[in-house]
């Protein structure tokens, strides 16, 4: 087990490991799938029910009515509700479909995979692009990334330790303090980064 994420619960574990597995195998910025899977906060087996008839499913909170398009494929809502990657798996997919085909910034596209009513979506947004923020640190620090953004990219490096010790030092931010970070994180500043498995050995 990776070291860093050996004082998480067993489910924050599972949470982090599938969400950038998945966000690897699917080509989308990891700090989004984990910003989604922390705001979806859902566990194994679990099952809700929404107004208009459907369920959220599972780990990710998967909505059944995606699942009539994947039925042909064999896929059902017990397969989204089981424990491990699958239904992290089937998010990034879906997430993947929001960012290359809907319409409006990233964000938007993103908080899509909650709900495309805009008073909603919204509300999705604000707090999905706080904890996007969060983990792109979090992956900073862990991992080699890159912006995805330029080609020829030189990989940014895992932070040093005492940079980390300051990095998990910082005093939360006010609500007020957040709320100003959401809203000057706009699409033009934001840098999606992915993560990089190459070594030079």
């Amino acid at each position: 087990m990776p070291p860093f994420i050996a004082d998480l619960t067993p489910i924050a574990q599972e949470r982090v490991v599938c969400a950038i597995s998945a966000a690897v195998k699917y080509e989308i910025p990891a700090n989004i799938v984990l910003a989604v899977a922390e705001k979806e906060g859902g566990k194994p087996g679990q099952w809700v029910r929404n107004s208009n008839g459907t369920y959220d499913v599972g780990s990710m909170q998967f909505n059944t009515a995606y699942l009539r398009d994947l039925a042909r494929y064999g896929i059902t809502a017990n397969d989204v509700a089981a424990a491990g990657c699958y239904s992290f798996d089937l998010a990034a997919w879906r997430l993947r479909m929001h960012i290359r085909n809907d319409q409006g910034d990233l964000w938007t596209k993103a908080a899509n995979y909650h709900s495309r009513t805009p008073r909603y979506n919204a509300v999705y947004r604000a707090d999905l692009i706080l904890k996007a923020s969060k983990w792109a640190d979090w992956l900073e620090v862990h991992f080699v990334t890159l912006d995805v953004t330029k080609a020829d990219t030189v990989p940014s490096m895992p932070l040093q330790p005492i940079e980390v010790q300051r990095v998990t030092q910082q005093t939360p931010a006010s609500p007020a303090a957040k709320q100003a970070s959401a809203n000057s994180l706009s699409p033009k500043k934001y840098v999606p980064r992915s993560i990089s498995f190459k070594t030079d050995d």
